[in-house]
């Protein structure tokens, strides 16, 4: 494991932790990002420094329908506005509205080596009989590590699918840091104490995805409350006849006993197993949970959907926020590397 660097001395330190999230929009937000990613950073608003960023770039490496990638993005803005996001708290912009993401991807893509990017997990699945692969599936944990390191960033919330390309932007900084002189934070990964791993529904031993294939076991943020209440009713469970809490051998009744210990703060899903004398109860619990989480949120978002002249007013705000702090980092990073 890498030792975490102090930030050099020309970098200012924030008077509280810079957190970093991004949300690549190919899809709908569904109940694992707000539960691991959503959620825990609209409550560091307090506490933290938080930057919200929609890597709109991302999604740009593999086949992509422009129109829906336009549309995909405006409504995530949209939902996350909808779901806490406080612009006065928060730097909340489109990764493509500050273009010193590119120029710093370039910069660290001098720092890394071909096969640093071409081991990374998502990469070689994807790629694997694929013969149309975009290089830019190759370069984009590189990508990754610019949208880091541009902000100074102390934490970053991370799955287990994202932990290798977090490690991959900690190996660059240090590099970097070595060969040119002290130029970046080196950021450390955190993740949230429950729900960080939220399942399908139908099938509790895959994760719940925004893009999966059929959506009958993923509850959406904007699913109406009678979509909810019939996804979680036909949720799958277990033979026996009790509610346990066992992960391993029965990830059903687990995965929606995580689900509402994640809905009620200062609960466990062992110590809820205990409360419900049948899966229907459990269900049912569940499922009136979510709607009451997630009803004020849809209100919300219409709203915001109706404003369009809002939506663009934070998205300009926002992108001169970052590109405010951006820019420094860009311009000591090109110092350091020997970049007029």
């Amino acid at each position: 494991m890498i030792t975490t660097q102090t930030a050099p001395p020309s970098v200012a330190q924030p008077a509280t932790t810079r957190r970093l999230s991004g949300f690549k929009p190919t899809g709908r937000l569904q109940l694992g990002n707000y539960l691991g990613a959503i959620r825990p950073m609209v409550d560091s608003q307090r506490d933290h420094e938080p930057i919200v960023m929609i890597a709109n770039l991302h999604a740009l490496t593999v086949e992509h329908d422009p129109d829906r990638l336009r549309e995909h993005t405006t409504r995530m803005l949209a939902t996350l506005l909808a779901a806490g996001v406080d612009t006065a708290r928060t730097t909340c912009y489109l990764q493509s509205d500050v273009p010193e993401h590119a120029e710093l991807h370039y910069l660290l893509e001098c720092a890394t080596g071909y096969g640093e990017a071409a081991r990374m997990i998502q990469f070689k699945e994807k790629s694997r009989g694929n013969a149309t692969v975009r290089l830019s599936l190759l370069t984009y944990p590189v990508l990754m590590a610019a949208d880091v390191l541009l902000h100074d960033t102390d934490e970053v919330p991370v799955g287990d699918d994202q932990t290798q390309h977090l490690e991959l932007a900690r190996d660059v900084a240090n590099r970097f840091n070595t060969r040119y002189g002290r130029t970046f934070v080196v950021p450390r990964g955190v993740t949230p104490a429950v729900a960080a791993r939220v399942m399908d529904l139908a099938d509790p031993r895959s994760k719940m995805g925004k893009t999966a294939t059929t959506d009958g076991g993923v509850i959406f943020l904007l699913d109406p409350a009678d979509v909810i209440a019939r996804k979680v009713a036909r949720a799958v469970t277990d033979p026996a006849p009790d509610v346990a809490y066992d992960p391993d051998r029965r990830p059903g009744a687990a995965n929606l006993l995580e689900i509402l210990a994640a809905l009620r703060p200062g609960t466990t899903p062992a110590g809820l197993a205990g409360e419900f004398s049948s899966y229907r109860q459990l269900k049912d619990e569940v499922a009136e949970a979510l709607v009451e989480t997630l009803r004020p949120l849809r209100a919300r978002y219409d709203a915001l959907m109706a404003d369009h002249g809002h939506l663009e007013h934070v998205r300009r705000s926002g992108a001169a926020a970052a590109r405010e702090r951006a820019a420094r980092t860009v311009a000591r990073a090109k110092d350091a590397i020997g970049i007029p």
